[in-house]
């Protein structure tokens, strides 16, 4: 049975009700002073460096904490269907696949996640009737696409199993944080880091005509 969505009413906790905010300030940051492009540049090697990936690229790190914030509002289960989008996507672009403007289609994804979670927030009723299936589609295909770029980015002289796993605990970090954060919150959170991922995925999608 999927878990009920969050009740907006609910009060927050003290420790961490200011945390959602400062996370959506920093990302934001992260992207109007980087530079968009070097997000998917080739990497070094090692564990270490997979790790670090997701985190130095500013459009990496706000996927993933819309997948946070996304299975905050809905389900734990969206979890797992990014993780499913992350190895379908990452198998993928290690094999050599690739999308059409997929620079572009990473950008508009952080919108189309955000744009979910606040869908989950002001039409809850409408989410649920629907179930589960559309919003797990949005999420595994963002991160799909991703996780793609991130297969195109291994180095090629290194066993990639280390960067992966690097790569994937990072993510499962980013993701899993946000979500057990914000699922502490009041729902308003969500909302509003919601709205800042919408803008940093709007950013991202225009600082190549921009720049």
């Amino acid at each position: 049975m999927n878990a009920p969505l969050r009740k907006s009413a609910r009060p927050n906790r003290l420790p961490l009700r200011g945390l959602p905010p400062l996370v959506a300030i920093a990302a934001l940051a992260v992207v109007v002073s980087g530079e968009p492009a070097a997000a998917h540049g080739i990497s070094g090697g090692g564990l270490g460096s997979g790790f670090l990936h997701p985190l130095l690229g500013s459009d990496h790190l706000l996927l993933l904490l819309g997948v946070g914030a996304a299975a905050a509002s809905l389900s734990a289960q969206l979890l797992l269907w990014g993780l499913a989008g992350a190895l379908a996507g990452g198998v993928y672009g290690a094999l050599g696949g690739g999308l059409p403007a997929a620079e572009l289609l990473a950008a508009l994804s952080i919108s189309a996640v955000a744009a979910l979670v606040l869908r989950s927030q002001n039409s809850p009723s409408t989410v649920v009737n629907a179930g589960l299936g559309l919003a797990g589609a949005v999420i595994a295909t963002a991160v799909a696409i991703h996780a793609m770029l991130h297969g195109h980015e291994v180095p090629a002289e290194i066993r990639p199993s280390s960067w992966w796993l690097g790569a994937l605990t990072a993510s499962t970090l980013v993701a899993g944080g946000s979500y057990l954060v914000l699922r502490q919150q009041a729902a308003i959170w969500s909302q509003r880091l919601a709205l800042g991922l919408a803008l940093g995925g709007a950013l991202l999608a225009i600082a190549p005509v921009l720049g």
